[in-house]
């Protein structure tokens, strides 16, 4: 990614032009031009700085981000998806904790309100039955799940992990614009926010007595352990898998909290009990933290078009078999309609008023309401109003009355009356505005923050901080990133130092080594396939740098050996009428796809390696080569995937997920020899047949080294399949195979090898023993197929 720039004007002018917008609260400033407290530490910090350094600061909390490869996915028309470089506000939104307080209290009652209704709404029912809330309501929203009524969460709650979107409306109140019930994603994100944010202010960060984040993790990490049924199960985070545009915070949080990241797949439902498959076989899960939507965890009782979920997993759930977090069902509480009655239900409920309101709010569902809405409607609207339809479930629609141009007070009551039985009325909350860089000079724009909560077991505990949205314009509707929008740190300053947590164990305690997480089948099985794909990947390359490297020479692609490799890289789907052709970015796609799905695996420069091979290719694809430019790009891409296969092979920790990795490798590399082999050594005088067999093995300078005679089919058999000390050769790599697969769970039961071990010894042995005269054509081709009949076994044992 390209990094931004910015014209930032001399710290004189810092503030220069800085005009709140008039009637609109402000983050930084009391509408009396007074810096609202917690803010002048940074702005006197800031202040001295010259341009070039404000500047650099900047790019280098952009360059994290890049580092650690975080992204946002942008959607064009046609359901396709860009990556993007996530968009930081590099000026964090600063809440002196003293409001900070305030509005924390505001949102536990909200989250234990919400709670309330929850277990009401699968319970008693009294809400609707007492009509406080409408049946419609309820039973006419997709999120309330039937199969879940009368079922209570093993934990005793519905909500364990939420977040509230709140915003500072127009006389300085802070209001909440929305629940979030379902899967809250962004803590993940908040927590990434932070670090770029105090690497661009690191000689300020640790003085200003911002809360620290970690202790509200380390919190919920250990309510989630404690909520476990027995102590050998474990706690996961559940997935939909790298498709999802957070999923990159899934796999983020599953390394942060040091918990296995799973998809439905990975699970199966037993009498009642969840468990993962994994290579040792099935383990038990009694905790999931779950970042589906509901409607497709179970396609056995829910949706059953779902490809994500677990057929069984309600089951396990009314049999109190697993914890969810949150509860399934739990999503109806995202319904917008339902911001119309949390006032009532909070005094019916809990017999108090709401600490912080919602935004204005009506339901429409009744002819009596919509008098209310257009009583209303009057105190809401200044001037003309806007209508805007949003879908909020398959029947109802959300009305969204706002200051803006566009349609008069009678067309919006016209289209009330026309859809009262199906819609809502909601004011548009003018939001407050924080300072942020634009075109080199701070600016006012819109925000709104959202803010986590955790259950823990001393109640509920609120993130000192969160995830900022803040606006491109002065349109509050383009705070959002797929709008334009970006994204900035929140700091909870405090006037006193405060306490730094980290998730790290303490100095003092007694040293102890962790066992490695459980491998599951299908993290096993994307590893080995990775393994596999990125020899494929080299391999092809080899070939397509023979090609153009001949091509450059002779502008001939009739020769002999042209031919010969042009029907090589056939087999891969790569032949090379083009420079860099679609076969090779498939497989390319197949390496990257792989590795998405145990990305909570690799180290963060791996990850990057990986996408910038994948980049480069696509990159030199578009572009009109000739022979000569072909091989020089294809030696890039050469050094890329060397560089890439060096970082995961020497950083991974070398635990059974690496072994796999490392036997898809050597079963790839040894197939792709043998076939490389079994096609240039069938003429036994074709000396440039030979000579390519040993380059596109990258033996050649151990071939000159290693005989004292020109290539023969003898030397090359011997180097490249018998030869135990060459890591090209066949031999080389069933040694490796025979080691690592000694390691795997499971080869030996009560002093019996396993079916695939046998295979394993009994191919291992048989080119042990082999001569070069032993390994004819047919010999060779033989070989390949036991190959294919190991990775089979493989695959039976321990990847199903």
């Amino acid at each position: 990614m390209a990094a931004r720039t910015m014209l930032i004007p001399p710290p004189s002018t810092l503030l220069e032009g800085y005009q709140p917008w008039p009637r609109v609260p402000d983050e930084l400033m009391h509408a009396s031009g007074e810096i609202r407290p917690g803010w002048q530490a940074l702005l006197s910090h800031i202040a001295p700085l010259a341009a070039a350094d404000i500047q650099e600061r900047f790019l280098r909390g952009d360059q994290y981000l890049r580092d650690a490869g975080v992204f946002f996915r942008q959607y064009g028309q046609e359901a396709s998806s860009l990556e993007r470089e996530w968009p930081l506000s590099h000026i964090p939104v600063i809440i002196h904790e003293q409001e900070w307080s305030t509005i924390a209290a505001g949102l536990i009652q909200r989250a234990e309100l919400l709670e309330a209704v929850a277990a009401d709404l699968y319970g008693a029912n009294t809400l609707v039955r007492d009509g406080h809330v409408p049946a419609s309501l309820v039973a006419g929203n997709s999120e309330w799940l039937r199969p879940l009524v009368g079922v209570e969460p093993a934990s005793g709650h519905f909500l364990h992990f939420v977040a509230f979107d709140i915003g500072r409306g127009p006389a300085g109140r802070w209001w909440v614009l929305g629940d979030r019930t379902q899967a809250p994603s962004g803590a993940g994100f908040a927590l990434e926010n932070r670090v770029a944010t105090s690497r661009v202010f690191a000689d300020l960060f640790a003085s200003a007595n911002v809360h620290r984040l970690a202790g509200f993790f380390q919190a919920f990490r250990d309510t989630l352990q404690g909520l476990r049924a027995e102590d050998d199960s474990q706690v996961a985070i559940l997935t939909p898998g790298p498709h999802n545009d957070t999923y990159f915070e899934h796999a983020y949080i599953a390394r942060y909290l040091g918990f296995a990241l799973l998809e439905g797949e990975d699970l199966v439902v037993t009498d009642g009990r969840v468990m993962v498959r994994t290579v040792s076989g099935l383990q038990p899960v009694s905790v999931l933290f779950r970042r589906l939507d509901a409607s497709f965890a179970d396609p056995l009782e829910l949706d059953e078009r779902s490809g994500l979920g677990t057929p069984g997993l309600v089951d396990a759930v009314r049999r109190k078999g697993v914890t969810l977090v949150n509860a399934l069902g739990v999503g109806v509480l995202e319904t917008r309609a339902f911001l119309a009655f949390l006032p009532k239900l909070c005094e019916a409920l809990r017999g108090e008023s709401l600490l912080l309101p919602n935004i204005a709010t009506w339901w429409c569902g009744q002819e009596a309401e919509l008098t209310h809405v257009r009583e209303n409607l009057e105190r809401v609207m200044v001037g003309p109003a806007l209508s805007t339809r949003l879908p909020f479930d398959a029947e109802d629609a959300i009305l969204v009355a706002g200051r803006s141009r566009g349609r008069t007070l009678a067309e919006v009551d016209a289209e009330l009356t026309a859809n009262g039985a199906s819609w809502i009325a909601q004011e548009a909350v003018t939001l407050s505005t924080t300072p942020a860089f634009v075109d080199g000079q701070l600016r006012p724009r819109p925000m709104s923050v959202r803010v986590f909560l955790a259950r823990t077991a001393g109640g509920w505990r609120v993130m000192p901080g969160g995830f900022a949205r803040i606006g491109r314009s002065e349109d509050a509707g383009a705070i959002a990133m797929q709008r334009g929008g970006s994204v900035a740190d929140v700091w909870i300053v405090s006037d006193a130092p405060v306490q730094a947590q980290t998730l790290l164990p303490s100095p003092n305690a007694p040293f102890l080594r962790k066992l490695h997480g459980t491998l599951t089948s299908r993290s096993a099985d994307n590893l080995f396939w990775l393994g596999r794909y990125v020899e494929r990947v080299e391999v092809i390359l080899r070939l397509l740098r023979a090609y153009h490297v001949r091509l450059a020479e002779t502008a001939n692609p009739n020769t002999p050996v042209c031919l010969s490799l042009t029907g090589h890289l056939a087999t891969f789907g790569a032949a090379p009428h083009s420079p860099i052709p679609t076969g090779l970015l498939g497989t390319l796609n197949s390496v990257v796809q792989s590795a998405s799905h145990v990305r909570d695996l690799f180290s963060v420069d791996g990850w990057l390696a990986l996408h910038n091979l994948d980049k480069t290719a696509r990159r030199y694809a578009m572009r009109p080569m000739g022979a000569d430019a072909a091989a020089r790009a294809v030696s890039v891409l050469l050094r890329k995937v060397s560089g890439f296969s060096g970082l995961v092979h020497e950083n991974m920790y070398h635990f059974t997920g690496w072994r796999f990795l490392s036997v898809g490798r050597a079963l790839e590399r040894a197939s792709l020899t043998s076939q490389t082999l079994e096609r240039l050594t069938e003429i036994p005088t074709d000396h440039a047949s030979l000579d390519l067999a040993v380059e596109l093995c990258d033996s050649v300078m151990t071939h000159r080294r290693r005989y004292v005679v020109a290539t023969t089919r003898e030397t090359v058999i011997d180097l490249l399949a018998l030869d135990g000390q060459n890591p090209r050769s066949v031999r080389f790599q069933l040694d490796a195979i025979r080691e690592h697969s000694r390691a795997l769970p499971g080869v030996e039961e009560d002093g019996e090898l396993s079916e695939f071990m046998r295979a394993g010894e009994r191919l291992h042995a048989r080119l042990t023993l082999a001569t070069v005269n032993d390994l004819t054509g047919d010999a060779l081709r033989a070989l390949r197929s036991d190959l294919g009949q190991l990775s089979d076994l493989l695959t039976a044992a321990y990847l199903r």
